[in-house]
């Protein structure tokens, strides 16, 4: 499973148009809080349409939330999203709704 995650992780920042200015899994949290609107629900909608293989509830919506409570709580420090994602993943795989 972490070999997926891995994966998709790498496909999501090669993949995805990085010449336009938009938020990466190899962005600092601090850079996602001060992203935009737009720029968060860009960055969640990749997520969900990569990840949504592995399970149907991690999706747009799921990304949303997850990141904006894992991001919002305490200091963020130097930490990238990629670890963010990875927690949000195994948030979900821990609820049991795979």
């Amino acid at each position: 499973m972490p070999k997926k995650i891995t994966f998709i992780l790498f496909f999501i920042f090669t993949g995805a148009g990085i010449a336009e200015a938009r938020l990466t899994v190899t962005d600092k949290l601090s850079t996602y809080r001060r992203g935009s609107s737009e720029e968060r629900i860009d960055l969640a909608t990749r997520l969900g349409k990569s990840f949504s293989s592995l399970s149907p509830g991690l999706d747009r919506d799921y990304f949303i939330k997850c990141l904006e409570e894992t991001v919002n709580i305490g200091d963020p420090r130097d930490l990238e999203l990629d670890e963010a994602v990875r927690l949000c993943v195994a948030a979900h795989r821990g609820s049991g709704e795979e």
